[in-house]
C-alpha cells in the first residue's frame, strides 16, 4: 500500500466518531455494507468498513478503482445514488453493478476544507432500497460533511502536536544548554571570588580596596545568579532541587547567619528576629539558609524601606514555622497567584535585579522538605510563611 494511502486510512481510524457514523448510515439507509474510502486517480482504498454481507473488505483493502463507481465520483465531484440498478436508465447496463452484484448503492464526495479530494462515503446493497429521497440524501451529504470536519480537525491536531513536541524538545535542549553553562561558569566566578579575597587581604591601599570590593560584590551576586538558573534547570528536567536532608541541632544559629550577612549587604535596614533558639529540625541547612535567604531579599528589596522586616522562626507541635514579613501595599490576589512562578517579577523599586527565579526555588525547596510556603498581604504588610514538619516523616 503507497505510504499516502496507509496515512488516510490512520487518518480515518484515528476519528472516533467513524464507527458510529457507518452504523447509523447503515440503519437509515438499510444497506449492508457501508464503508469510508480514499480514492485517488489510480487507487481505491478501504479506510473504515462495516460489512454485514461478509465482502472481506477490510480497512488497509484495496479494490481497482475503474472497477467502482467511486471512480466517477472522483471525476465529477457529484453523489451517484441508485435505488434500484434494474430500474436505471443509466446503471442497468453498467460494469460495476454486475461485478459487485448489487442493486442498491450510494457515493458521496469528501472534500478536504480545502476543496482537495479525499474520497467517498459509499454503500450498496443487493437488495433495492429508497436512497434518492431528500432527507435521505440531505443526511447523506451531512455525514460526508462531518467526515471531512473530522479530518481537518485531526489534521490541525496532529500538526499542534507535532509543534508540541518539537517545542519541548527544544525547551529541553535549552535547558540542558544553561544547566551546562551554568556548571562550567562555577569554576571560573569561584577563582575570581578567591582572587579578591586575595587582594583584600594583601594591599590595603583605600582606592584599591574600594574596587575589589566591588568585583567581589559583583561576582558574588554572579555566583548568586548562577546557582539560582542550576537549581531551576534541574527542577524543569525532572532531578528536582537537590536536598541533603538529616537532623540538624542549632538550626536557629543557621538562620541567624542570614540575617546578619544580609543585615551587612542592607546596613540601611531593619531586621527584627524572634527565633526560637536551640531548635532541631530534619532538613537541609543549606537549603534552608537558601532559602530564608531568598524571602528575605525578596522582603528588603520590595517592602517599605521605612518598615522594619520581621523574621519568626519556631517549632510548635511537631511543625516548623518560618515567616518573613515587611510593610508595604497589599498585594492583590492576581500578584499573590503569581509569585512563585518562574522568570515572574512584580515592579519594584529602582536598582532591584535578579531573574526572577528566587521565590520559584523558594518553593521547590518548600516541596522538598516536604512543607508549603504560603503568602498572605493585608492591612499593610506582606507574609510569607514556610511550614514543614519538624522531624523525619516515616
Amino acid at each position: 500500500m503507497a505510504a499516502n494511502a496507509l496515512s488516510c486510512v490512520d487518518e480515518i481510524q484515528a476519528i472516533g466518531a467513524v464507527p458510529k457514523i457507518l452504523e447509523t448510515v447503515a440503519a437509515m439507509t438499510g444497506l449492508r455494507f457501508v464503508c469510508i474510502a480514499h480514492v485517488t486517480q489510480d487507487s481505491w482504498t478501504a479506510c473504515a468498513v462495516l460489512d454485514k454481507l461478509e465482502f472481506g473488505l477490510k480497512p488497509g483493502d484495496p479494490l481497482d478503482v475503474t472497477t467502482t463507481l467511486c471512480e466517477e465520483v472522483r471525476d465529477t465531484g457529484a453523489a451517484v445514488i441508485i435505488d434500484h440498478v434494474r430500474e436505471s436508465a443509466q446503471y442497468c447496463e453498467h460494469h460495476t453493478p454486475r461485478i459487485y452484484g448489487f442493486q442498491s448503492y450510494f457515493s458521496i464526495p469528501v472534500f478536504r476544507p480545502d476543496g482537495q479530494y479525499f474520497g467517498t462515503l459509499c454503500g450498496l446493497d443487493p437488495e433495492p432500497a429508497r436512497l434518492t429521497d431528500a432527507v435521505t440524501v440531505s443526511t447523506l451529504q451531512l455525514f460526508a460533511e462531518l467526515i471531512a470536519k473530522q479530518l481537518e480537525g485531526e489534521r490541525s491536531l496532529g500538526e499542534a502536536r507535532a509543534a508540541l513536541l518539537d517545542e519541548r524538545e527544544t525547551a529541553e535542549l535549552r535547558e540542558q544548554f544553561i544547566a551546562v553553562l551554568g556548571h562550567d561558569l562555577r569554576t571560573p566566578l569561584g577563582s575570581v571570588l578567591s582572587g579578591t579575597e586575595i587582594l583584600l587581604l594583601k594591599h590595603q591601599d583605600p582606592s584599591t580596596r574600594q574596587v575589589v570590593e566591588r568585583i567581589r560584590r559583583s561576582t558574588r551576586r554572579m555566583a548568586a545568579l548562577v546557582e539560582d538558573v542550576v537549581d531551576f534547570t534541574r527542577g524543569r528536567m525532572g532531578g528536582g532541587i537537590a536536598l541533603d536532608l538529616r537532623m540538624v541541632k542549632g538550626a536557629d544559629l543557621r538562620l541567624y547567619d542570614v540575617v546578619d550577612e544580609l543585615s551587612g549587604v542592607y546596613p540601611e535596614r531593619t531586621i527584627d528576629t524572634a527565633i526560637q533558639p536551640g531548635m532541631s529540625l530534619h532538613c537541609d541547612p543549606e537549603r534552608l539558609a537558601q532559602l530564608l535567604s531568598n524571602l528575605l531579599k525578596n522582603a528588603l528589596v520590595h517592602g517599605s524601606a521605612h518598615h522594619p522586616v520581621f523574621v519568626v522562626a519556631h517549632v510548635r507541635e511537631g511543625r516548623f514555622t518560618l515567616r518573613v514579613t515587611n510593610g508595604g501595599p497589599d498585594l492583590s490576589p492576581a500578584v499573590i497567584a503569581q509569585l512563585l512562578k518562574p522568570y515572574w517579577r512584580a515592579a519594584s523599586r529602582a536598582g532591584s535585579e535578579g531573574l526572577g527565579l528566587g521565590l520559584y526555588i523558594v518553593d521547590q525547596i518548600a516541596r522538598g522538605h516536604g512543607g508549603t510556603i504560603e503568602v498572605g498581604s493585608s492591612a499593610g504588610s506582606t507574609s510569607f510563611t514556610f511550614t514543614m514538619p519538624a522531624e523525619a516523616r516515616a
